[in-house]
């Protein structure tokens, strides 16, 4: 039989008193008595502490009429934050880009590769820091900015943004390297490394920041175009490009243009037309791991082009674009490659989701995920039909940047005047401001907004183009552009930098699926070749 305790009597309230007396006359009572206060007081006076030190930090503050305070002032740290995470994933993509250059290219130009890509990320950086960001992001007129050069006598923030001013021009360097690295991408395998450190100061510290500067600037007269009392203002509408297809892609795209234009063909290179075809690729592995590090940096480069952590939907929306345009890219690519080659092509299936990555780019923010899977899916198709048309025109570009970032950029620039759903204005450091929002054609918008899509792009693609043209032809005329006939023959790793990617391996000219029968002593046939030289251009 259980035996359950009979639970105590409750107290009234004079004997909870009466009890209390008792206690206080026990020294042990007293002194814990004394400590349970002390902790009580000491918990709610750390509360109050947190809770001033959070409004303090995260929450508006009042100042006095008199302070003169300007609200671009005040940092924003959330933003801040966000923007940094941003700048680092941008920054990432240069690993991306690097293993795609160096997957796609052949194994004896691996090593230029590598030095072209981190030299690069160098210099545009001190350019940069020198005047390129003051060129691109400060006051100036519409061409282009003249303050803050060296970084000096710069604000707390930039602008409105309530961004740190140099965690915004850190997020804007990313920006540009990306650009310059576009670049180099349709010039591997025969440039000279002296050429490419000359051309790359025309890139990253003239061309891409002034050109930038219409469409990006506080005054660039793109942006405000169609404004009152500027460029069109008939028009009723400004230039647009949230994330850079038209500011980064192609203008690095066609400056790449330019540059594979002047270089001419790979030796050895023989396009379809004459009974040829791309040169293999030597390592699809890091291609293709190079491609999917990109998308993943695409998550810095279009969502945190909000340079607000505040605008939440904004956020999510942007990043579920950027995703779903580059699915429906890879999938259409591969579709349409197997259609004229029934091979299911790695290649272009990783150029493909590139060129959806792109093509959202500019749009990413105003249009719904159904609009992102359509203007996508049509990147994957029209970036096939770039490599096609490259091809067609004897245009050698290795990896195949001028469809992917230079056409399907266009691309992405012009199907935001077509797919903008009608519901989205513009973000904000606080809170995003729908009151005046994009609407394109396909949503009853009509062809004002298509045409001054048109219009930027148009000038911005033809001006980087020229310009190109001539920074290229001019670094040619020096001599450094194109490295010898004997060197691009040798390798460029060798006859560039003396050394090999690959030295532990002996990279033979013939090849079998069963493997090559090793031979005890040279045949005089097939004499010893060195490491990365080529017995002739047509085994390239």
């Amino acid at each position: 039989m259980s035996v359950f305790p009979q639970p105590a009597k409750k107290l009234s309230l004079s004997q909870k008193l009466s009890r209390l007396a008792l206690r206080l006359r026990d020294p042990e009572w007293r002194r814990y008595g004394r400590l349970l206060f002390a902790g009580k007081a000491l918990g709610v006076g750390l509360v109050l502490l947190i809770i001033t030190v959070i409004t303090g930090l995260f929450f508006s503050r009042v100042y006095a009429a008199d302070a003169e305070i300007k609200a671009a002032q005040v940092i924003n740290p959330i933003n801040t934050v966000w923007t940094l995470i941003a700048a680092f994933l941008v920054f990432g993509m240069q690993v991306g880009f690097t293993m795609l250059e160096a997957g796609f290219c052949r194994s004896r130009e691996t090593v230029n590769v590598l030095m072209e890509c981190i030299v690069d990320t160098c210099l545009c950086g001190i350019l940069f820091y020198a005047f390129g960001f003051a060129f691109m992001f400060s006051h100036g007129n519409g061409f282009i900015g003249y303050h803050w050069f060296f970084l000096q006598d710069a604000p707390a923030t930039y602008e409105s943004t309530g961004v740190a001013f140099l965690a915004f021009w850190l997020f804007q360097f990313a920006f540009a390297d990306t650009c310059s690295t576009i670049t180099s991408g349709a010039m591997i395998g025969r440039t000279g490394f002296a050429g490419d450190l000359l051309y790359s100061v025309g890139v990253s510290g003239f061309i891409y920041p002034i050109i930038g500067h219409w469409a990006w600037g506080p005054d660039g007269f793109l942006a405000l175009m169609g404004s009152e009392g500027h460029f069109l203002s008939s028009l009723g509408t400004g230039f647009h490009d949230f994330a850079g297809s038209t500011v980064v892609h192609t203008i690095g795209g066609f400056i790449a243009l330019a540059g594979s234009i002047v270089l001419g063909p790979r030796l050895g290179r023989r396009f379809k037309r004459d009974g040829g075809g791309p040169m293999t690729p030597h390592d699809l592995t890091i291609a293709a791991c190079g491609g999917l590090l990109l998308w993943f940096g695409w998550y810095g480069f279009n969502p945190g082009s909000t340079l607000s952590a505040m605008d939440f939907e904004g956020i999510g929306r942007v990043a579920t674009n950027t995703t779903l345009a580059a699915c429906a890219a890879g999938l259409t690519a591969m579709a349409y490659a197997y259609m004229s080659s029934k091979k299911w092509d790695v290649s272009f299936t990783v150029n493909g989701f590139l060129a959806g990555l792109v093509a959202i780019t500019c749009p990413c923010y105003w249009v719904s995920p159904t609009g992102a899977i359509l203007l996508g899916g049509a990147a994957g198709v029209i970036v096939v039909a770039g490599v096609e048309l490259l091809e067609w025109l004897r245009i050698d570009d290795p990896i195949g940047a001028v469809p992917v970032h230079g056409i399907c950029g266009i691309w992405g620039t012009l199907s935001l005047g077509l797919f903008a759903c009608g519901k989205y204005g513009a973000t904000g450091p606080v809170s995003p401001d729908n009151s005046a929002p994009l609407t394109g054609l396909l949503y009853g918008g009509g062809m004002q907004l298509l045409t001054a899509q048109a219009i930027g792009s148009v000038i911005i693609t033809t001006t980087t183009f020229a310009v190109a043209m001539a920074v290229m032809y001019l670094v040619h005329a020096t001599g450094t552009l194109r490295v010898s006939r004997e060197g691009e023959l040798y390798g460029l790793d060798l006859h560039e930098h003396g050394i090999a990617a690959y030295p532990e391996y002996v990279i033979a000219p013939v090849a079998a699926p069963a493997g090559i029968v090793a031979q005890p002593h040279p045949s005089p046939a097939m004499p010893a070749i060195p490491f990365g030289s080529a017995v002739s251009e047509a085994t390239q």
